[in-house]
């Protein structure tokens, strides 16, 4: 597959602690190998925010689009709107994460390089800062994990590690306007229409541990149960 530019979207509910973080690494990420030709576009959709989330992305230049949805799925779906409009869809790939996380250098470069091969989606994992609770996470994370070395075609879907071509995105529909969950119904959707979708644990993403949730029912909810041991 062709592509020409990469957009990254990150929408954020009041995150001017953790974004400036999460926008240090995308910079260092959008420098990786193979990328020169590639224009990059980092947007961050300020979604409904009342702190200095908008303020801290345009300083990091970052493009901001604002939004009052309160809802993830709506915003996710604003921002890759915007960037298509901006790079055009022809050429495009969409590569997803949250303000709370923190990707790897190689992030871009590894799903480029995975649009170049054919696979019109990219459905990656993530960790957590070391810790107890991290500990029983990768444990109930892992099971079923082949033990060869047998690449592992994991279950999970998380918006804060996720790629794929604007053509497969428009023709599974788009993020929906859900609270919770857009990232997995986009991945069914993609899914559903026969998309080529790598699921692969080569390339993780440091997520946050906070048990606070920007959305109910989200990956913190899953935090809070394991935090009480269930």
């Amino acid at each position: 597959m062709t592509i020409d530019a990469i957009a990254v979207v990150v929408p954020a509910h009041n995150e001017e602690e953790l974004l400036p973080a999460a926008l240090r690494a995308l910079k260092r990420a959008a420098v990786g190998p193979g990328l020169g030709e590639v224009r990059i576009a980092t947007v961050v959709v300020a979604d409904a925010c009342s702190d200095r989330t908008a303020e801290i992305a345009m300083g990091a230049g970052a493009l901001v689009v604002p939004t009052l949805c309160r809802n993830p799925g709506a915003a996710r779906a604003a921002g890759v709107a915007y960037a298509l409009d901006l790079l055009g869809g022809g050429r495009t790939w969409i590569a997803s994460t949250d303000a709370d996380s923190v990707v790897p250098p190689h992030w871009l470069s590894f799903q480029y390089a995975r649009a170049r091969q054919g696979w019109d989606a990219v459905v990656g994992t993530v960790r957590l800062p070391p810790s107890l609770l991290a500990s029983r996470h990768s444990l109930r994370y892992h099971a079923g994990r082949p033990a060869s070395i047998t690449p592992w075609n994991h279950p999970h879907v998380h918006g804060a590690n996720l790629g794929f071509s604007a053509g497969a995105y428009r023709d599974a529909g788009g993020f929906r306007s859900l609270a919770v969950g857009e990232d997995r119904a986009l991945v069914r959707a993609l899914q559903r229409r026969g998309h080529r979708i790598l699921r692969t644990d080569e390339c993780p993403v440091l997520t946050s541990d906070r048990l606070q949730a920007r959305a109910e029912g989200g990956f913190a909810r899953d935090l809070v149960a394991l935090s009480a041991g269930d």
